[in-house]
């Protein structure tokens, strides 16, 4: 087993998009901790928890970081989140 845990936090939101866009903010807001990842934020629905949808782009960019925009963008992939 590895040595690196996950804590898993509930947020409720009313559909999809609302949901992607509260993980977008918290995700956001705990970049400061060094031990986020906040590139890798994924939402689900609460009785299907095993299908899960990014909160921001999935694709790797050359440093090996995960872009910061939100899923299926038209733009060049950013580690500067843009607003829509």
């Amino acid at each position: 087993m590895s040595e690196r845990w996950v804590i898993h936090l509930p947020v409720v939101a009313g559909d999809l998009v609302a949901a992607q866009r509260l993980a977008r903010v918290v995700a956001h807001w705990t970049h400061v901790l060094p031990q986020t990842d906040p590139a890798g934020t994924t939402v689900s629905a609460e009785d299907d928890q095993n299908v899960r949808h990014w909160a921001f782009c999935d694709r790797r960019m050359p440093d090996g970081r995960r872009c910061l925009l939100w899923p299926d963008h038209d733009s060049e992939c950013s580690r500067r989140p843009r607003w829509r």
